[in-house]
């Protein structure tokens, strides 16, 4: 019998030991794609506790303690930060084959080097432990991120942000902290009210009067230009769907011209309006070179008791079955017909999607550049051992994995890189099954570039960061 977490951790054969120890292991990260609040990262910041580290704003183990029968006051509510630990100890047991058992444990022993498993039982050694560790210097944000050699972190921010930490970290020499930008709520047209509000505020930070749609646009492109000027190259989206609705530049001026008038748009100009908003991001991306991220199929925001009680992103949020593949071929055939396709990512929830996605990107991919469009990695509900594995194998099956730019953590915690540790073990471990099965050759050199590349150097070449 296996020892559970030991050092060859999900990797079954002699070969994929070989390939994670003497290839994969080492290699610094890239985390393009993350919720990290950059004002932390700039402050250095010592957490107060291991609740504050690991339990404020994670939904992820908030939901499991839902599930498990743990009263919201012990989630996001007033009880105390170890009495809100000692019942998430006491759900961890509980969450054997989730992979928050095996995510927890890794943190544990990559940042803490505990080694105990969590239960109610060691739940206040392990919380005195970790907790005072976390008050040294030595695990200050810039230490745990140095700790786990992470080289360049992407944030996710609204174009109204001024950046100031990011500017304050442009001389950081632990680790290169750059901005994406994630226009999300400039093309919310679902609700006017709110959209109206945010051109409000958008006209303070661009300095502009916003009258019309052309105008709207003058100011969000300063906006766009703004992040690059402050390093920038990277934008993100999260979408039910992609929009691509046929419109014309009068259509969309008389919808603007609706919105900032308060009035109520039908669902055809919702429509409409997302898709040129859409469309003008794409083309800005282009235009810079940078590279431009989908996140597609999230059905969001589906209690709404406890959104009105608790806020967006505290987990109640699931796997949608939206209709992805005639929009999203419009959408990026418009844009390659018009020679205005960027490097382009994009990420399925739905995995009964992946097969449309690993097919629908190499539509796209011209050879002006290696993987151009790419089949990004499994992502939220998805990045875990199974959701991962399978997104590998739609991607060797349909595409080029050899290609492919890797993992992300798309994590709100400095706790979370392991994440990149647990996708190279699973990475190794399919090609270490495959020689091993005599289905790959034994070039364990040339296999060991491979991983190699998937798990660093594609993104460092990918991205012009």
């Amino acid at each position: 019998m296996k020892k559970f977490l030991d050092e060859n951790f999900l990797l079954q054969t002699e070969t994929a030991q070989r390939l994670y120890h003497e290839y994969a292991k080492d290699l610094p990260i890239i985390d393009y794609h993350c919720h990290l609040p950059p004002d932390q990262i700039a402050a250095d910041l010592n957490f107060n506790n291991l609740t504050h580290a690991w339990l404020y704003g994670d939904h992820y183990k908030w939901r499991a303690m839902r599930t498990n029968g743990i009263d919201e006051s012990y989630i996001t509510g007033g009880k105390s930060d170890f009495e809100k630990f000692e019942q998430w100890a006491a759900t961890v047991p509980y969450t054997l084959r989730n992979p928050l058992y095996h995510w927890t444990h890794l943190e544990l022993q990559r940042y803490f080097d505990v080694n105990d498993l969590l239960s109610p039982s060691t739940a206040k050694q392990i919380y005195d432990d970790c907790s005072a560790k976390l008050q040294s210097p030595e695990y200050s944000v810039q230490s745990l991120i140095k700790k786990m050699k992470v080289e360049t972190i992407c944030t996710t921010d609204d174009p109204l942000d001024n950046l100031e930490y990011h500017q304050q970290l442009t001389q950081n020499d632990v680790v290169k902290v750059l901005p994406a930008f994630r226009p999300d709520k400039a093309m919310n047209a679902d609700d006017t009210a709110a959209l109206n509000d945010y051109i409000n505020k958008l006209e303070q930070v661009a300095n502009v009067s916003i009258g019309d749609f052309d105008s709207y646009l003058q100011a969000l492109k300063s906006r766009h230009d703004y992040f690059a000027a402050n390093g920038c190259s990277v934008s993100d989206h999260g979408l039910e769907q992609i929009y691509a609705e046929d419109f014309t530049d009068e259509d969309i001026r008389t919808i603007f011209g609706k919105i900032r008038a308060g009035g109520v748009l039908i669902p055809g100009e919702i429509l409409k309006f997302k898709s040129a908003m859409l469309f003008h991001f794409a083309v800005w991306d282009h235009e810079k070179g940078w590279v431009q991220q989908f996140h597609l199929g999230a059905l969001r925001n589906n209690n709404t008791r406890l959104l009105t009680k608790l806020g967006p992103d505290t987990g109640f949020d699931s796997i949608g079955d939206f209709s992805q593949a005639r929009a999203l071929s419009t959408f990026l055939n418009k844009l390659d017909t018009e020679d205005r396709l960027a490097k382009t990512i994009i990420y399925n929830l739905n995995p009964a999607d992946n097969e449309l996605m690993a097919t629908m990107i190499g539509n796209f991919n011209d050879g002006s550049v290696a993987g151009k469009v790419q089949f990004g990695s499994g992502w939220w509900f998805l990045d875990q051992k199974d959701g991962m594995i399978r997104q590998m194998n739609a991607l060797s099956n349909m595409g080029l994995l050899s290609r492919f730019i890797g993992m992300l953590t798309d994590s709100r915690s400095f706790l979370s890189f392991p994440r990149h540790e647990y996708f190279r073990r699973l990475l190794c471990n399919l090609f270490g099954d495959d020689i091993e099965n005599g289905e790959l050759p034994n070039d364990i050199e040339w296999t060991g570039k491979i991983v190699q590349d998937i798990c660093h150097y594609n993104a460092k070449n990918y991205f012009p960061f």
